[in-house]
């Protein structure tokens, strides 16, 4: 039951999104909005394979049944300053406890850090957010996706500092917030 709600989740993620962004910058007080126009598409299992090992990983043997997406995006800031990326993920659960999914989000290469990278990622099935929460050498970064239905998420994004180990996230640097609309 839990799969296929996540399964559905992600269904519903596939094919091309627009959104409109607002970030803002703690560390200088600023605000800044974008629009971004990204496409999510199903990974091959060669693909899924690729990610596994760019992680270290052996893959996984429910290889088929695992989520795994290739995402490409544009964004242009409101300054006009633009950035596209490629990258393939893929979602590995590894404990469920009802109503929660949790796992391994891997990637092949990380936002802030162009190199392959492990997050975490927690499923709410019963509000359909998607947490994922990667460490990065300067930043940890909560980023989270509510699906409200096939064509409408909502987008939440927190940079914190990277707290010393053991201690916990209380300073954030960049706080996003964003409206996403599939294109139909």
């Amino acid at each position: 039951m839990f799969l296929d709600k996540f399964k559905y989740f992600f269904d519903c993620c596939a094919g091309t999104w627009k959104t409109e962004r607002t970030y803002h910058y703690l560390t200088h007080n600023q605000v800044e909005r974008s629009h971004t126009e990204f496409t999510i598409e199903a990974l091959s299992a060669g693909l899924k394979v690729k990610v596994f090992s760019d992680n270290g990983r052996t893959p996984a043997p429910e290889l088929d049944s695992l989520p795994g997406y290739h995402l490409a995006f544009h964004t242009v800031s409101e300054k006009g300053e633009e950035v596209s990326q490629q990258l393939n993920l893929l979602f590995v659960p590894v404990s469920s406890d009802s109503p929660i999914l949790e796992g391994d989000y891997l990637r092949d290469r990380a936002y802030e850090e162009a190199r392959p990278i492990i997050s975490h990622f927690r499923f709410d099935t019963t509000t359909r957010e998607l947490l994922m929460t990667t460490n990065y050498t300067r930043v940890v970064a909560v980023d989270s996706i509510t699906l409200i239905n096939p064509t409408l998420r909502i987008r939440k994004i927190v940079n914190y500092q990277r707290p010393p180990e053991g201690h916990p996230l209380d300073n954030p640097v960049l706080v996003g917030f964003g409206v996403e609309r599939k294109a139909v």
